[in-house]
């Protein structure tokens, strides 16, 4: 896929657990991991206000262009 979600940079620059950026956020631990591990489809822009009002950083911190190599 393209699109690279590095939550798990920003979550070790913040020093803070998945456990606390999913309550912070409001979802599940299941549906954080599917989104950090780079599984999810889509994206909630209300979800993502969310992860960055958390983790104090902006959308591009969180999620990355690479260009596929096909």
């Amino acid at each position: 896929m393209a699109i690279v979600i590095n939550i798990d940079v920003m979550l070790a620059k913040r020093k803070m657990s998945v456990t606390e950026l999913s309550e912070q956020v409001g979802i599940t631990m299941a549906n954080l991991s599917i989104l950090k591990n780079g599984k999810a489809k889509a994206v909630r822009l209300a979800t993502l206000d969310a992860i960055c009002k958390a983790l104090d950083c902006q959308p591009g911190d969180i999620l990355e262009y690479r260009q596929d190599d096909n």
